[in-house]
């Protein structure tokens, strides 16, 4: 048609800087958040509702329903807060809440159930372990490290799939599967007595 005009489609392109490679995040192998389990919500709220009937009994008109207006809300979010851990496995780092462990340290990964889990936050202890441990959780892994710059021997961490998380961080560390036998009782106290002696690890930005 006389006088139309061609629309030109716009590109818009994302301005980068010469020599510096874009941004990217890394793509989780593994992540699991150590919620409290669902039974606690209404246990809790049944707690608190209590709590705040006996400390509002008697009192006169609005002043009855203060502490349910204080206590409700303070339990949510306390269930909030005590649910907010995460771990997650990256192809560069194991990640536990702020704590990054670089997978390039990692020499070993042991599954734990109860039992073994028991042990290591007992006679086994170590003085120089990271521990980060949730009571609600029963099984964890216990993460062998080989770092000379570091006294750490190892990390012990709540996880409700520790056969699963301790594969993936084989998997991201590029070590070989374990035997078969890496979840019994017994093998996390053999793992720690067999390991490298104070092999140590570095937890980048620990918090």
């Amino acid at each position: 048609m006389p006088g139309a005009v061609a629309r030109v489609p716009s590109v818009t392109m994302a301005a980068v800087a010469p020599g510096v490679p874009p941004r990217t995040t890394p793509t989780p192998r593994l992540t699991e958040r150590l919620a409290v389990p669902l039974w606690w919500w209404p246990a809790g709220f049944a707690l608190a509702s209590i709590a705040a009937a006996e400390v509002g009994l008697g009192a006169p008109g609005p002043r009855g329903w203060a502490p349910f207006a204080v206590l409700l809300p303070l339990t949510v979010l306390l269930l909030i807060l005590a649910s907010r851990l995460r771990v997650r496995v990256t192809a560069d780092e194991f990640e536990v809440d702020d704590a990054r462990l670089p997978v390039g340290v990692i020499s070993d990964v042991v599954a734990l159930d109860a039992a073994g889990k028991k042990a290591l936050i007992g006679a086994d202890a170590h003085p120089y372990a990271f521990v980060v441990l949730r009571p609600w959780v029963g099984t964890a892994v216990q993460v062998l490290l080989d770092d000379p710059t570091d006294p750490t021997p190892y990390w012990l961490v709540s996880t409700r799939r520790p056969l699963e998380l301790a594969a993936s961080l084989r998997a991201a560390a590029g070590i070989a599967p374990a035997a078969a036998a890496d979840a019994a009782p017994a093998a996390p106290a053999a793992a720690v007595d067999a390991s490298p002696a104070a092999g140590g690890g570095a937890a980048a930005g620990r918090g």
